[in-house]
């Protein structure tokens, strides 16, 4: 397991409760992108399947985590994204 590669992902990974949080709150996809959502979602499959193919350790774990929290990240951007249209 690589230790420097478990840190990276941690500290990526602390940053997405927050995202998260304000996503669900605000109700607003101010300051978001999906296009950058979507290459940070492509990033982590990534790493997954290198871990699966190649490497496979409890790192991958932390792959999945931090996808997870993207991946509602992204689910609440498009949430967002629709009540936003609707709106106006």
């Amino acid at each position: 397991m690589s230790i420097y590669e478990a840190i990276m992902l941690i500290c990526f990974g602390a940053a997405w409760p927050f995202s998260i949080y304000k996503s669900y709150v605000s109700r607003s996809v101010e300051g978001k992108s999906a296009l950058f959502l979507i290459v940070v979602l492509v990033g982590y499959v990534a790493g997954m399947l290198n871990k699966i193919f190649y490497q496979y350790d409890m790192v991958f774990y932390l792959y999945l985590l931090n996808f997870l929290m993207v991946f509602v990240d992204f689910v609440l951007y498009l949430r967002n994204s629709r009540a936003s249209r609707s709106q106006h």
